[in-house]
C-alpha cells in the first residue's frame, strides 16, 4: 500500500526576477513603472470589462514574451476558493440588472480587476531587477526637484525597502520554523493556552526586531563600503526605442479598450 503524498504548495515569490533575457526583461524599469501607473489610473476611473480584458491580454502577452514559467505562479489555498464562493453567493443575493445577476457580475468584475492588478505587479517583479527601480524613480521624479522635493532620498529609501523585503521574509520564515521545532508543553487549560500564545508572540516579535536591526547594520556597512547611498540612484539607465514602442502599444490597446467601453458597451448596457 503506497502512501499518497500531498503536493507542496508553491510560495509567493516577490521582488525576485525570473532569470531570462527577453524583450520585457530588457525594458527600462521606468517604462514599466509608467505602464503600471497609467493602467492603474485607467482601471481606477473606468473599471469596466473592456479595460480589464485589455490589461489581462497585455499581461498574458508580456508573460509569454518573457517566458515566465508556470512554477513562478503561487499556489492558491483552498480557503481562498471557499471565500470566493461565499462572496459570490452573497453578492448574487443582491440581485440587480441584468436578470437579477447584477450583484454577481459586479463581484466577478471586482475579482477580475484584483487578479489583473496582481498579475501586472507580478510581471514587473518577475522581469525587473530591484537595483534598477531607484534610478528609474530618480529619473522620473527629476521635474519634482524644481519644487525642492528630495526625489533622490525617496528613491534610495524605496530601493532599500525593496531589497530588504525578500531578505526579511526569509528570515521570518526561518524564525517561525525554528520556533515550531522547539518542544512545547501541552497546555491543560484555556488560560495556559492564551499565556503560551502571548509568550510565543512576544518571543517572535523580539527575534524579528533583532534580526531586522542586524540586517540593517550589515546593509549600512555594505552601502558605506560601496560609496554611500548616492550610488544607489545614480545608475545610468534611460529609455530606448523598445521602450517607446512598448509605451505606444500599451497606449493603443488601452485607448481602444476605453473607446469600446465608452461607446459600444455603454450603449448596449
Amino acid at each position: 500500500m503506497t502512501a499518497t503524498t500531498r503536493p507542496t504548495p508553491r510560495p509567493v515569490v516577490l521582488l525576485r526576477p525570473v532569470p531570462g533575457d527577453s524583450a520585457v526583461h530588457r525594458l527600462w524599469a521606468g517604462t514599466k513603472l509608467i505602464v503600471v501607473f497609467g493602467i492603474s489610473v485607467l482601471l481606477t476611473f473606468y473599471p469596466g470589462w473592456a479595460p480589464i480584458g485589455a490589461v489581462a491580454l497585455l499581461v498574458f502577452a508580456a508573460a509569454r514574451i518573457a517566458r515566465i514559467p508556470r512554477g513562478a505562479l503561487p499556489s492558491v489555498p483552498r480557503w481562498l476558493w471557499v471565500l470566493l464562493v461565499i462572496g459570490g453567493a452573497t453578492a448574487a443575493m443582491a440581485g440587480g440588472d441584468p436578470a437579477g445577476l447584477g450583484g454577481l457580475l459586479n463581484f466577478l468584475r471586482i475579482t477580475a480587476l484584483s487578479i489583473v492588478l496582481l498579475g501586472l505587479g507580478a510581471m514587473v517583479s518577475w522581469t525587473t531587477n530591484v537595483a534598477d527601480i531607484a534610478p528609474a524613480v530618480a529619473t522620473l521624479g527629476r521635474p519634482l526637484r524644481l519644487l525642492r522635493i528630495p526625489v533622490d532620498d525617496w528613491a534610495v529609501a524605496l530601493a532599500l525597502a525593496l531589497r530588504a523585503f525578500p531578505m526579511l521574509i526569509d528570515e521570518f520564515r526561518v524564525l517561525y520554523a525554528a520556533r515550531r521545532l522547539r518542544p512545547r508543553p501541552r497546555p491543560r487549560t484555556r488560560r495556559e493556552r492564551r499565556r503560551r500564545w502571548a509568550r510565543e508572540a512576544i518571543d517572535l516579535i523580539t527575534a524579528a526586531i533583532t534580526v531586522t536591526l542586524r540586517r540593517a547594520d550589515e546593509m549600512g556597512d555594505a552601502i558605506t563600503a560601496r560609496g554611500g547611498v548616492g550610488q544607489i540612484s545614480a545608475y545610468p539607465a534611460r529609455a530606448g526605442l523598445a521602450d517607446a514602442v512598448a509605451l505606444t502599444l500599451v497606449a493603443v490597446v488601452c485607448g481602444a479598450a476605453l473607446a469600446l467601453e465608452l461607446t459600444v458597451l455603454t450603449t448596449t448596457g
